[in-house]
């Protein structure tokens, strides 16, 4: 099976002769093949959506919010269906996909209510016989770089809300698992969105490229990893876009002697092992203020070692990895934790998972005595990896978390507001 592009109201085939491959995770096979976009498949998308923008940005709020509404009826109904889709390319098990859609879902109710906030403001006689008013316009064509991890939460962040305000948007979802985003396009239509104003190229850095350079789009909205989000950040304001791009993170829970550990357990395991650690928010690192790290790690490892991993369809707890070369090297930062010295309590690498054995696998790992100096600490894995690093004090821990690079999240468990306040 090929899959192409969505441009102009229906899929197309491109010029590019480039294509990838999109596999079934759980079982190592090929599913399907992506087509890449060229430059020029870019500009064939971006110039439908430049027409379509010029009728959109005219057409009422009323009628804005009608097409959304019907949108989020049709997600809605067929939820299930687009669950499937991120399983079978993804890998994630099938909860984890159908919260993934649900988080999508609330976007899309939330840009079904955005005419309430398109609101402009006026002040008379601001200062002699000076009024001032303001007005909320759209931009015209916007881009999305979207990541492999969410194919269908992180579209529904930015897609939604940027045809609320009147935007034509052409997005650019992974290469790895394409076919959700083709779907949502197609809804959108079914909808009543106009052809054009919601446009999909599949491709790589040459479609992303295109899209930085491309006059005729005013914003890129970007997810991924911190060094191609810096690029993207770099290459796009360079041509005068606006940008926001989002990208990686190494989230911090710092467990306070006076916690309760059982939660605090339970919180772990799932913040560090949903969706196989494949999500920018996951914790990968715990922080535990003596005396309670061992009680601790006894207790998460107790729950680790009850998961089952395997194929996402079979209601396992973890899933696979996305690729087999993403699994290689996640189990790389396994290796180098063991050979830094790091305590491997429990050791992904030795999983027998409910699945194909050719599947992409990596089990749950849990290191202890993880220290800053090491790799599974300094770097971003994006794996279910969880490091537990020791120290001595309230204070270490909030140096600890204030010295890193990265600055998505912290957690901090305890029963002392004060603390918690601090």
């Amino acid at each position: 099976m090929s899959i192409g592009h969505f441009v102009d109201g229906k899929r197309i085939g491109g010029t590019s002769q480039r294509r990838g491959d999109v596999f079934d995770p759980a079982t190592g096979r090929r599913t399907a093949e992506v087509e890449l976009a060229s430059t020029a498949d870019v500009d064939v998308a971006v110039q439908a959506a430049a027409r379509a923008a010029r009728a959109w940005r005219d057409a009422s709020l009323a009628r804005r919010s009608a097409v959304l509404f019907a949108f989020r009826e049709l997600v809605h109904a067929r939820r299930d269906r687009l669950a499937e889709v991120i399983t079978a390319e993804h890998g994630k098990v099938l909860a984890d996909a159908a919260g993934e859609v649900q988080r999508g879902l609330e976007v899309i109710e939330y840009a079904c209510g955005l005419p309430s906030a398109l609101r402009g403001a006026f002040s008379e006689n601001v200062s002699t016989e000076v009024d001032s008013y303001t007005i909320r316009q759209p931009l015209g064509v916007v881009a999305v770089v979207s990541p492999f991890n969410f194919p269908v939460m992180v579209p529904l962040w930015f897609v939604p809300v940027a045809v609320a305000c009147g935007n034509a948007v052409v997005l650019k979802p992974s290469e790895k698992d394409p076919s959700a985003a083709l779907l949502l396009a197609e809804w959108f239509a079914e909808a009543g969105l106009p052809d054009g104003v919601l446009n999909v190229v599949n491709g790589d850095k040459e479609a992303v490229d295109a899209l930085l350079e491309h006059p005729e789009v005013r914003a890129v909205s970007f997810v991924g990893s911190t060094p191609i989000a810096r690029y993207v950040y770099q290459r796009g304001t360079a041509a005068g876009k606006r940008v926001q791009a989002l990208g990686g993170a190494k989230n911090h829970m710092v467990v306070l002697p006076d916690a309760d550990l059982d939660l605090a357990a339970d919180a772990a395991v799932n913040a560090g092992f949903g969706s196989a650690g494949e999500r920018c928010m996951a914790i990968s690192v715990l922080v535990a203020v003596e005396p309670v790290a061992d009680a601790l790690v006894e207790r998460i490892a107790e729950r680790v070692t009850g998961l089952r991993t395997g194929d996402g369809r079979r209601g396992c707890d973890m899933g696979p990895l996305v690729t087999a070369a993403h699994a290689a090297k996640v189990r790389s930062y396994v290796d180098a934790g063991v050979a830094a010295g790091a305590v491997p309590v429990v050791d992904g690498r030795d999983v027998t998972p409910d699945g194909d054995p050719s599947g992409f696998w990596l089990g749950p790992t849990l290191f202890d005595r993880v220290t800053p100096d090491m790799s599974i600490y300094t770097d971003e894995i994006f794996g279910p990896v969880l490091s537990v690093v020791r120290v001595g004090s309230y204070d270490e821990a909030v140096d600890l978390v204030n010295a890193s690079p990265y600055g998505n999240g912290t957690a901090i468990f305890t029963n002392d507001g004060g603390a918690a306040r601090r």
